[in-house]
C-alpha cells in the first residue's frame, strides 16, 4: 500500500509518495498547468502516477486561514479533490496544510537550495510535508 500526497495551487500541483510501510513520504514532482482552470492534463498525469505507484489513497492539503476558517481556496481544494476522486475511485482525505510552503522554503533553504532554484522544488516539497503529517498522524493511532 501506498499513499499519494498533493499539494494542490493555483498553477501548480505537487506530488509525493508514500513508502510501502507508509514510515516516510518523498517528494516526486510538481505539474504545472499553462491555463489555470484546465486540470484535464493534470488530472490525467496524476492517473499515470498513481497507476506507476500502485497508490491505494490520497491525502490533499487543505489550505486552511491560520484562524482555522475555510476560504475559497479550501472550496477550490475539495472541488479538485472531488474530481481526484471520481476519475481515480480512490478514497481521498483532506490534511490541515497550514504553513507547510514556508516549512518547505526553510527545509530548502537549509538544505542549501538557492533562493532562486527553490521554486522548482518547493511544491512536491510541501507535498511530501502534508503527506509526512498524515503519515505521523497514523503512527499514533
Amino acid at each position: 500500500m501506498r499513499i499519494m500526497g498533493l499539494d494542490y495551487g493555483a498553477k501548480t500541483v505537487g506530488v509525493a509518495i508514500s513508502d510501502e510501510m507508509l514510515l516516510t513520504a518523498q517528494p516526486i514532482e510538481t505539474i504545472r498547468r499553462e491555463r489555470p482552470a484546465k486540470l484535464r492534463q493534470t488530472l490525467a498525469r496524476i492517473e499515470s502516477l498513481m497507476k506507476d505507484y500502485d497508490i491505494d489513497k490520497v491525502v490533499i492539503g487543505l489550505p486552511k486561514k491560520l484562524n482555522n476558517e475555510e476560504g475559497d481556496r479550501c472550496e477550490k481544494t475539495r472541488e479538485f479533490g472531488e474530481m481526484v476522486e471520481r476519475r481515480s475511485g480512490l478514497e481521498v482525505i483532506y490534511q490541515d496544510e497550514r504553513l507547510t510552503t514556508v516549512q518547505a522554503d526553510n527545509v530548502l533553504a537549509e538544505g542549501g537550495v538557492r533562493k532562486e532554484n527553490r521554486k522548482q522544488y518547493i511544491d512536491k516539497m510541501a507535498a511530501s510535508l502534508i503527506l509526512q503529517s498524515y503519515l505521523d498522524g497514523l503512527e499514533r493511532n
